[in-house]
């Protein structure tokens, strides 16, 4: 499980195909200092597979259905990711319950600044409206962010905002994310569950 908090922000320093599949190689200091093969690392917020490491890097495998179910497969050499490690039993919860699956993939329509803080809209696909509420958590690549407004229920295309502080922007990818920048989405899993066990999905 993760929290959604940005641990350090890495750069892709190789994209390989493989069957079925990419490799990445990731350089991240921080995180690569305290990872073993078989570790799960969350980058930009989908729950990845360790396969190789060096004290600067490592490698993850993506299959064909993660590629095809978020926005990795935008990926090039150079890019930055958020980067986290899972929750240790005995950590600090500072973020909300993040499960690194992701649940679709939207776009940023617009960014605004307010001050020394950056208003985002991002369009996402209209199914996952019903658990995006304002207040409420939500994930963007990685990154545990509270909805600040949310769209009409029949409102095309569909859309939520989020405000990150000068801090967010510094310590996470969204200080480079522009305009049409794909992001991966996932909702609050409570909401989910709280849907399944009530019967309804419209």
């Amino acid at each position: 499980m993760f929290t959604g908090i940005v641990s350090e922000v890495g750069r892709v320093e190789d994209v390989l195909p493989i069957d079925g599949g990419r490799q990445l190689t990731i350089r991240g200091k921080r995180t690569a200092a305290d990872i073993q093969d078989g570790d799960s690392v969350a980058v930009d917020g989908v729950c990845l597979t360790v396969v190789l490491h060096s004290s600067t890097s490592f490698s993850v495998q993506i299959v064909d259905e993660s590629l095809g179910r978020s926005a990795l497969g935008n990926l090039v050499r150079g890019n930055d990711v958020n980067l986290e490690r899972p929750m240790r039993a005995d950590g600090r919860f500072d973020g909300h319950i993040v499960q690194g699956h992701v649940d679709g993939v939207g776009v940023i329509a617009s960014l605004e600044g307010e001050g020394g803080a950056t208003r985002i809209r991002v369009k996402h696909p209209s199914t996952l409206g019903r658990y995006i509420v304002e207040k409420g958590s939500i994930t963007v690549d990685g990154t545990s962010l509270t909805v600040t407004a949310v769209c009409d229920r029949d409102a095309d295309p569909a859309w939520f905002e989020v405000v990150l502080i000068p801090h967010t922007l510094s310590a996470t990818v969204f200080g480079s994310k522009e305009v049409d920048s794909p992001v991966n989405i996932e909702v609050d899993v409570i909401a989910k569950y709280v849907e399944r066990m009530i019967g309804t999905s419209t």
